[in-house]
């Protein structure tokens, strides 16, 4: 069995399935709480927020040596991590509220000098006289190839507790996204909720740090949410979906990794994921360009075709290419662009829908507002049997010398 169906298939040994399962469940975890980082609209907060964990790393690895002379201790990194991407949040929060500074700008800087400053930190720590600094390198872009068993065991059970805990909160959460005044109204700490957003996203990226790197993990909450947003408008499906995305491509990214340890495991999950962003993007039933495209080609046939039968019932010439093709596919109009007689009585059944509507229009403008593609539809299938029959009524009188009354549904003008 190939190398890559053995690692999908959790038969590439006992490290790499922990490895794959470990990735999967933080791609959920991360999935799940990024669709309310993107509703809340903090996106660029987490891109801050993982590049301020660097500084933190390398603090945690300088700890390390000093403390216990190693400085490969993944807790204590991932600590340190954790401490400084909070310090950089209250930093973006301590500009936003006491400077005339926008957020996009106090995220800037700050993730600008976290960055710089860890890199001034791991260029601190390659000179020092200990052994270990290779591994810091991980970090940047991710790393799973060399994850011991004890790091991929602790990162699955802090995704799946991530994950929990996000699907516990959904419904504070989504009512703080959709109508946070409403939630502080209703006596909820929309800032504590805010909080503890911030906190699930910050352990969803200290947690990744060592899977998919600091440069990359905003990938992992950001396009998972976007991509679930062309699938559905329900917020319960779109956590699912976006958990789903997640955590498919964290799998598959991790399973590829583990066969080609050169390639750097944050780029090749993102890549994963894109590849999924751009298949919804495509085929979504709902929000996808090709069915957006059918949409927009449905919406053409129909409009054409009701005003080519509308020239026709007025007895006008129809010149227009696309409406001549509609109505010649339909048998409404012969090779020489004379009407048949199934397009004359089509002609007339829309003359009576058109004169229908625009009574409907007069007599409910808000109701007639109301309805989508109004006009676009037989007029029996949207309104009720009383209700057609009233605007008949009305009708009448100034139908007089026109088209007498209609048949039954679906047949000819008498």
């Amino acid at each position: 069995m190939p190398a890559i169906l053995q690692a999908l298939f959790l038969s590439a040994g006992y490290n790499t399935t922990l490895v794959c399962v470990g990735a999967g469940l933080l791609g959920a975890a991360a999935g799940a709480i990024g669709v309310f980082v993107l509703l809340r609209k903090r996106s660029l907060l987490a891109d801050a927020m993982s590049h301020a964990t660097l500084p933190g790393v390398a603090i945690g690895f300088m700890a390390g040596v000093a403390l216990f002379g190693d400085g490969r201790n993944l807790p204590l990194m991932l600590m340190g991590a954790a401490m400084s991407a909070g310090l950089g949040v209250l930093a973006v929060d301590w500009i936003r509220n006491n400077t005339r500074l926008s957020e996009d700008t106090a995220i800037g800087t700050v993730l600008s000098t976290f960055f710089a400053l860890g890199m001034v930190l791991l260029t601190v720590i390659q000179e020092m006289d200990v052994s270990g600094q290779a591994g810091l390198e991980g970090f940047l872009l991710g790393a799973t190839a060399g994850m011991l068993k004890g790091e991929a065991l602790m990162i699955a059970a802090a995704a799946a507790c991530v994950a929990l805990a996000a699907l516990a909160f959904m419904k504070q959460f989504s009512l703080v996204c959709f109508d946070a005044d409403y939630a502080q109204a209703r006596g909820w700490s929309v800032r504590r909720i805010d909080l503890l957003m911030l906190g699930l996203l910050l352990a969803v990226v200290v947690i990744g740090l060592k899977t998919v790197g600091l440069v990359l993990i905003i990938a992992l909450a950001i396009i998972p949410p976007v991509a679930a947003r062309f699938w559905t408008d329900r917020l319960p499906a779109m956590v699912a979906i976006s958990s789903g995305i997640g955590a498919a491509g964290s799998y598959v990214g991790a399973a590829i990794s583990s066969i080609a340890p050169n390639l750097p495991t944050g780029g090749v999950i993102v890549l994963v994921l894109f590849f999924l962003f751009l298949v919804s993007m495509l085929v979504s039933p709902v929000y996808g360009l090709v069915a957006a495209i059918l949409r927009h080609r449905r919406f053409q046939r129909v409009v054409h075709e009701r005003q080519g039968l509308l020239a026709l019932a007025r007895g006008e010439p129809v010149f227009d290419p696309l409406t001549i093709r509609v109505l010649g596919r339909r048998g409404f109009l012969r090779g020489d662009g004379s009407p048949t007689p199934e397009g004359l009585s089509a002609g007339g059944r829309m003359s009576r829908d058109q004169a229908l509507w625009n009574r409907y229009r007069e007599d409910y403008p808000e109701d007639a507002h109301a309805l989508a593609d109004w006009s676009l539809k037989p007029i029996d299938d949207v309104l009720p049997r009383d209700l057609v029959s009233e605007l008949e009524h009305k009708l009448a009188p100034a139908a007089a010398g026109a088209p007498g009354p209609r048949g039954p549904r679906g047949g000819a003008l008498a």
